[in-house]
């Protein structure tokens, strides 16, 4: 004989004073799938309208969501049809799991938006109470980070250097190549571009003045901050989030250590002291691209090209980058460390972290970018 959590599910019918009474037998499990389907058929079948039914599920040997599912939807059939169905069973956590699968199937899509002006409005005070929580958030995070720099400080032996220069490697070592290349291609196009333009009013060796100024100003440290947050930064959101979901930050706490101080504080300063780096070797990786551009469609010669980039450029042009430099680190990494920490128990949730910040993190590296730009044109710097 089969055992009893493998029978066949059952279905037996009676009239019992004018009420359709069908006990149910067997195991009303996923892996009896079809088996249920065309049972749910026939009973359905011999359903009759103005007939009361009721199910009985006392002899049922095993009963999941699959069989509670088919259960409940043969019962709203049957209700919207105005017949009346009732589910009876001996057995509590029949009823339990009936109940719970009823609620999840009565759920219902949302449907669909219209546009109007409240939504749109609606949408737009969300998005502004957002924006707060995270200022917010982020403030309340800074004053974390602040505080566990200054035990670092008072504390050096807390301090974890072997990190420091693990993710100093990382950032700026590994980081390099990249960072040159697309530096080196934008300084050609920036360069190509210029000359072509340029050539129109016979000012070509202009060019100079304008990819000199643009690359040490603006596009090296730009460029960089940008890689930096989509390399970096995205795997700064993503180490911490996977620590976050293995409860191994909980740990840290439960061990008596501060996350902030082993975690955050590390590659912060990692990235404080490697984007000026790699900003210095993006701008020289830009202005050798756009002395070769130079050389070969402008016909500026390499002494011609830096005599003139020597007269044009001062130490404020340089100097602007590298002041630049270390704000723009210092908020990629508050951002990637606070999206870090968001994250929740689930892949989806770090999926979604880490777009997050790289995305905050590019835009505030921008907006940062517009108000030195704005702050160095009103001193005249």
């Amino acid at each position: 004989m089969p055992s009893v959590d493998t029978a066949e599910p059952q279905a037996i019918y009676r009239d019992e004073a004018g009420t359709l009474s069908v006990a149910l037998a067997g195991s009303w499990s996923a892996d009896r799938a079809p088996r249920l389907e065309k049972l749910i058929g026939e009973i359905a079948a011999h359903l009759q309208r103005g007939v009361p039914v009721r199910l009985d599920l006392s002899d049922v040997t095993r009963l999941d969501t699959l069989g509670a599912y088919v259960l409940n939807r043969l019962k709203a059939r049957q209700q919207r049809g105005g017949a009346s169905l009732e589910i009876v069973s001996r057995r509590p956590e029949h009823g339990v799991l009936l109940a719970e699968v009823k609620v999840h199937d009565q759920d219902k899509l949302r449907p669909p938006d219209r546009f109007s002006l409240v939504g749109l409005l609606a949408n737009i005070g969300e998005a502004v109470v957002r924006f707060g929580r995270d200022m917010v958030g982020g403030a309340m995070f800074l004053g974390e980070v602040v505080v566990a720099s200054s035990a670092v400080v008072l504390g050096p032996r807390k301090f974890r250097g072997p990190s420091l220069v693990n993710q100093i490697e990382l950032i700026a070592f590994n980081g390099a190549p990249i960072i040159m290349l697309i530096s080196f291609l934008v300084g050609c196009i920036v360069s190509q571009q210029g000359i072509f333009q340029l050539q129109q009013f016979g000012a070509t060796a202009f060019v100079v003045n304008l990819t000199g100024i643009l690359v040490l100003r603006e596009l090296s440290v730009l460029l960089t901050s940008i890689m930096i947050a989509g390399r970096s930064g995205s795997a700064f959101t993503a180490e911490i989030g996977s620590m976050k979901m293995r409860e191994e930050i909980d740990a840290l706490r439960v061990m008596g250590l501060d996350p902030i101080e082993v975690l955050v504080v590390p590659r912060i300063l990692a990235l404080i002291i490697s984007l000026p780096i790699l900003t210095f070797i993006s701008s020289m990786a830009g202005l050798t691209g756009a002395g070769l551009v130079a050389w070969l469609y402008g016909g500026i010669g390499v002494d011609t090209f830096l005599a003139r980039l020597q007269s044009v450029i001062t130490w404020k042009h340089f100097a602007v980058g590298l002041i630049k430099a270390p704000f723009m680190a210092f908020i990629i990494g508050l951002i990637a460390s606070i999206e870090g920490l968001a994250v929740k128990g689930s892949a989806e949730s770090l999926g979604r972290q880490v777009t997050a910040s790289v995305v905050k993190a590019i835009f505030m590296v921008i907006v940062v970018d517009g108000l030195f730009a704005m702050f160095f044109a009103s001193i005249e710097f």
